[in-house]
């Protein structure tokens, strides 16, 4: 691995965090399942490899899953002069994550799980993470026609944000040899005429 004495690119010192893929599809898929009283194997994520049989429209289920990922503006980096130095990288993220829950009762667990989010116990988890509510979306009805009967279908979009933590091994400068130049200026002439 690179650092800054070597040059080139550098990669984050750890590179597991934060969860991505299907670690943060984990968490997400726990926090809506908790949230909503749903069964966890009735939370599932929206894009799977191996498509499974859809559950019988008269159970209640949700598909869920990560549409956006919008960082902020800017990071803040830090160097941080502890041993050799390294640099601290950090920013926010808004996560937008698409729930749509099928079934008899689906608009009713759309909305606990709207409600349920505001309870600061149900947070706890998203706050290891790193992470914090900040709202839900509208509960909108978007039925699907799927063997000649409409099947029950509410969207509701939860807005997530987390913050990204990373370090890049930037080390301490030493010692630099450093050079300078001034340009010399010509003194300038008296203007002391004064005529008397």
């Amino acid at each position: 691995m690179n650092d800054s004495s070597t040059g080139g690119y550098l990669a984050p010192a750890v590179a597991a965090p934060p969860a991505e893929d299907d670690a943060l599809d984990d968490l997400l898929q726990a926090l809506v399942a908790g949230v909503s009283g749903l069964p966890g194997d009735l939370v599932r994520p929206r894009w799977q490899p191996t498509v499974p049989k859809q559950p019988e429209p008269s159970v209640n289920w949700c598909a869920l899953g990560v549409t956006e990922q919008e960082s902020d503006a800017g990071p803040a980096i830090q160097h941080d002069p502890a041993g050799n130095g390294h640099d601290n990288y950090q920013r926010h993220q808004d996560i937008r994550l698409l729930c749509t829950f099928y079934g008899p009762a689906a608009k009713g667990y759309a909305q606990r799980l709207a409600d349920g989010l505001a309870i600061p116990q149900n947070r706890e988890q998203l706050r290891l993470n790193d992470m914090a509510f900040i709202s839900a979306g509208e509960i909108r009805a978007a039925p699907d026609f799927v063997n000649q009967q409409w099947v029950r279908r509410y969207d509701m979009t939860v807005l997530l944000r987390r913050k990204i933590t990373r370090t890049y091994p930037v080390l301490n400068l030493l010692s630099a040899q450093v050079s300078t130049e001034t340009d010399s200026v010509p003194p300038m002439a008296s203007t002391n005429n004064i005529d008397q």
